[in-house]
């Protein structure tokens, strides 16, 4: 398993998770925290060695499998609404979505690694 810091590190190492500045400003975490938990993951052998943050392929399944645990435990609200009421969320959503975003919601500091 990972603890919440390693989680968040192994998800920016994917390059699909939030810019550190922003994890660490956001979230509340130390950049010793963050440095901590990347050298556990290193140890463990699941982020490369070096300044990068890059998975290794124990680290990419890790990931694949922590993102498929995800998945599972967060199928039953859709599975309930079912196809039509899965249709409209997501339109309801992508409208707030996009309102969220024109109105600053989602800094561009926020995003990348």
């Amino acid at each position: 398993g990972l603890d919440p810091v390693e989680s968040l590190v192994s998800h920016t190492a994917t390059g699909k998770g939030m810019a550190i500045r922003w994890i660490l400003s956001s979230r509340g975490w130390r950049r010793t925290d963050w440095e901590a938990a990347s050298g556990r993951l290193r140890e463990r052998g699941l982020l490369a060695a070096g300044e990068e943050l890059a998975l290794t392929d124990a680290g990419t399944a890790l990931r694949a499998e922590v993102e498929e645990a995800t998945d599972r435990m967060d199928r039953a609200p859709y599975e309930h609404l079912g196809a039509e009421g899965v249709e409209r969320l997501t339109e309801l959503g992508r409208g707030f979505l996009f309102t969220a975003a024109a109105n600053g919601a989602f800094p561009a500091e926020a995003t990348g690694r």
